[in-house]
């Protein structure tokens, strides 16, 4: 084992004692090229899950292109680019690519022969790094998952705070070696990664057909079927009927008054896509925009309904005006709750949505949307079913959610130790 020394910097803390360490900008130098006068459209895009990729291939939402593309600065091939607002969340990638990029983003290029791009994106991309810049940005807005990670991160990091941090410098052949192992075993723990998360969209895709199955079929196996009418249904049992909703329950719409009391809130960021579940969340409301829900009311999510945010009220409490908040009439509140988060009840409610950032489904078309009507006691049954399935399914998509986890943590745990020589390449 060789020998280690204090780095002197809190987050990197021990390094080989032949390592020297330097500060960014002794490191790198900013390229501030300009796209002007104009020399590509090729227009690039930064993601914390994906790297640097062409605009075309971005995923999510985030800001449109310009179109004057002359303010746009330029990268080359084998630049690292980072977004200047979302550097502590990871959003740092190497270009494959000569393209422009936001004015927003920071591009680094070495300053000397003997730095290896690819050891420093790995650096740059440890969480231990991210920390020790919470403190140097303008502007914050954040929140810190329970695996430790940040999301919705816009805090700026000047470029002249940015140079002055400490990072580990060893010699070029170590770099690379660093770089050429990780590669190696990153792409092994992604592979694993990608894998499970196929396998959780997989459950995620089983769960729906057996709602779907079970809430439009039934579960008593062959019998006599009839055509529903309804495009989202199909053929149901010959003695089931066929109702819009609004027969088979009350839209509510009963505003909170200060003779309520003190209420708990629930909100859209509540409740669990595809689930149901609550989770409890740190939630800013204005009461009097509130509404009302009682015991066994089911709150379906208007606001981008795509993301089924559909639950049953356990209490009083009072819950966000993005909510249709659904009283149940002499039906099985669990058996219509599953009819409402079936993939084909959402798919038909999303498809009526009006607004493009934020698509928004009107509660009258919500209203009469029509649902299968089984017997009560079959009802019951369907629902008893259901409970016992998905929970067998939720947990198995649980184990995975863990394994995922686990393998996104030990990647982590990798790169750092690498990077910052405490674990050494043979």
């Amino acid at each position: 084992m060789r020998e280690l020394r204090d780095s002197g910097i809190e987050w990197v803390g021990d390094i080989p004692a032949e390592w020297e360490m330097k500060r960014l900008k002794a490191v790198f130098l900013e390229r501030k090229e300009k796209n002007d006068p104009q020399q590509t459209d090729f227009i690039l895009s930064l993601g914390a899950a994906y790297g640097v990729v062409p605009y075309s291939e971005k995923e999510g939402g985030g800001n449109k292109a310009k179109e004057d593309l002359t303010a746009y600065r330029l990268a080359y091939p084998d630049d690292i680019v980072m977004n200047s607002m979302n550097i502590i969340s990871g959003s740092v990638g190497i270009s494959k690519y000569f393209g422009c990029v936001s004015p927003v983003y920071y591009i680094l290029y070495p300053r000397f022969e003997g730095v290896n791009q690819h050891y420093y994106c790995y650096m740059f991309q440890t969480k231990a790094f991210q920390r020790s810049l919470l403190g140097l940005g303008n502007g914050i807005l954040m929140k810190e998952t329970e695996s430790g990670n940040f999301n919705t991160v816009r805090m700026r990091i000047p470029m002249e705070k940015l140079g002055v941090q400490l990072l580990p410098f060893p010699s070029e052949e170590e770099q690379k070696r660093i770089a050429d192992f990780l590669d190696r075993i990153c792409a092994d723990i992604d592979a694993v990664i990608a894998s499970t998360k196929a396998t959780i969209e997989e459950y995620k895709s089983l769960k729906q057909s057996i709602i779907t199955e079970a809430v439009t079929k039934g579960i008593r196996g062959d019998r006599p079927m009839k055509d529903s009418g309804i495009e989202w249904i199909g053929d149901i049992p010959a003695e089931w009927t066929v109702k819009k909703l609004k027969y088979t329950s009350e839209f509510k719409q009963n505003k909170y008054n200060e003779t309520d009391g003190d209420l708990t809130y629930i909100g859209l960021e509540n409740i669990v896509a595809w689930n149901g579940k609550y989770i409890e969340t740190a939630s800013e409301y204005d009461k009097e925009q509130s509404l009302i829900c009682e015991s066994n009311d089911i709150l379906f999510g208007k606001l981008r309904p795509y993301l089924a945010k559909v639950y049953i009220s356990d209490k009083k409490q009072c819950c966000s005006g993005e909510f249709c908040v659904i009283a149940i009439k002499e039906q099985n509140t669990k058996f219509m709750w599953y009819q409402l988060i079936s993939h084909g009840f959402i798919f038909m409610v999303d498809r009526s949505t009006y607004g493009t950032k934020m698509p928004r489904a009107n509660a009258d078309y919500i209203k009469n949307m029509s649902v299968s009507i089984p017997s009560l006691e079959e009802q019951e049954e369907i629902a008893d079913y259901l409970d016992r399935k998905c929970a067998e399914i939720d947990t198995l998509i649980a184990k995975k959610t863990a394994l995922l986890e686990e393998m996104e943590q030990y990647k982590k745990s990798v790169i750092y130790e690498y990077v910052t020589g405490k674990k050494e390449v043979l």
